[in-house]
């Protein structure tokens, strides 16, 4: 594929220079850290906690199904969303009205979440709460695309980078502390939602998008069929490939963390809770290093693959300690080593996502990243029932996810390297 069929400008041409731009990227950062702490505090502690608490004896099996079913609505929701951004006119822009009207209703769902006592109600209340965040979160991704150049999206992504794996680190902290005053929990990350998503368009103007290109008539079938098309973009499918294959790795210990330092590293739950907090607290020190030192050398040198190489380098050494130390220090090692290569990877491959989307005259940001977004939102889905399963054919040895990971994203670091028109 030719480099000049990549889209090389945000559709709207909207780029922020000094204080905007510095504005907007402190503000993607904020936006992007209560984001992911939320996720991960609410996925990797707070409803593994409610779950087993209802029934001990079948949790793993319990948070694969409710993890796989939310994993259902967030994987459609993301792209669908991410089109109808694209399609929105409004004296507000295109991006804003998602932004705020999905952080809202999320905000009010996850609240509603604490208050739950089975199963199923936690399952629907959580499920409701994931479509509104996956409404606004391609909307809030696509900022990016729309208002840097190419040129400064090493150190965006950077910043949106560090927001996330800063997140990562800090939702399990703040939920672990917080997990035995569930009301609490969920409300403390319900209110930072709301208030920095709205705090974040009041702040960062869109301009309106009433004289964009027109949006065309909305047909069915050619909008369903427009979710496949950027797949058959060379650069595109290998990007979304590795992005999948490196998630199907992560996100089986991301989401069994609780329960591998419970039945692995044979803690307490109370003693578990902390050490994710102190394990989270190491991986933030390393993580805010790497996103934002990553995407600053990205920028100057001008390269992303080998950054995305190195950085998945970090994470199959990080899955491979605790194989060898199945104790709390391998942990701690896991822990810094992760937050090296994950930091790293997710900030210099959203900017390499942003470089790979095809080019169209629709102005289709939206859309495409939120298909990108579905090689994390995929893996959400299969990764969990397949640890899951893994577990129950080798009698909760979690030696074996651990296995798992290192082949998965080992393989897909090598994924970034066919990419033609990204150095």
């Amino acid at each position: 594929m030719p480099a000049q069929d990549v889209r090389e400008e945000p559709a709207d041409g909207a780029h922020v220079t000094g204080n905007a731009r510095r504005r907007l990227l402190f503000s993607l950062m904020l936006n992007n850290f209560v984001l992911l702490a939320l996720y991960c505090g609410v996925l990797g502690v707070l409803l593994p906690n409610q779950i087993a608490a209802l029934d001990p004896a079948n949790k793993a099996a319990n948070l694969a199904i409710l993890f796989a079913i939310t994993s259902v609505f967030s994987t459609l929701t993301t792209p669908i969303a991410g089109a109808f951004s694209d399609r929105t006119r409004s004296r507000w822009g295109r991006r804003t009205p998602w932004i705020a009207a999905g952080a809202l209703v999320g905000a009010a769902c996850l609240f509603g979440v604490s208050f739950m006592t089975t199963f199923v109600s936690i399952t629907v209340i959580w499920v409701m709460a994931s479509i509104a965040l996956n409404s606004m979160q391609p909307a809030l991704t696509t900022v990016v695309a729309d208002r840097f150049s190419v040129k400064n999206r090493g150190i965006a992504g950077g910043f949106v980078g560090a927001g996330m794996t800063a997140g990562v680190a800090a939702g399990p902290f703040i939920a672990g502390r917080l997990a035995n005053q569930m009301v609490l929990a969920y409300g403390v990350f319900a209110l930072a939602i709301a208030v920095t998503c709205v705090a974040f368009v009041l702040v960062n103007r869109e301009k309106p998008s009433l004289d964009d290109v027109p949006r065309e008539k909305f047909r069915l079938g050619e909008f369903l069929h427009g979710f496949w098309e950027p797949l058959k973009s060379h650069d595109f499918a290998w990007a979304f490939a590795g992005r999948f294959v490196i998630y199907m790795g992560y996100q089986g210990i991301a989401t069994y963390l609780l329960y591998i330092l419970m039945d692995y590293i044979k803690l307490s739950n109370d003693d578990a809770n902390i050490m994710i907090g102190n394990l989270a607290s190491v991986t933030f020190v390393f993580v805010v290093i790497a996103s934002l030192g990553g995407g600053y050398l990205s920028d100057w040198m001008q390269r992303r693959k080998p950054f995305v190489f190195i950085a998945s380098l970090f994470m199959t050494a990080a899955m491979i300690v605790p194989l060898i130390m199945p104790n709390i220090q391998g942990m701690y090692i896991y822990a810094a080593l992760i937050g090296i290569g994950y930091g790293a990877f997710m900030s210099i491959d959203l900017a390499l996502m942003t470089q790979v989307l095809p080019k169209t005259e629709r102005g289709d940001n939206g859309k495409d990243l939120g298909v990108l977004t579905t090689a994390v939102n995929i893996p959400q889905i299969i990764s969990p029932p397949m640890a899951a399963i893994l577990l129950g054919i080798f009698n909760g040895n979690y030696q074996v996810l651990f296995i798992a990971a290192v082949i998965f994203v080992g393989l897909g670091s090598f994924c970034v390297l066919p990419i033609r028109t990204v150095r």
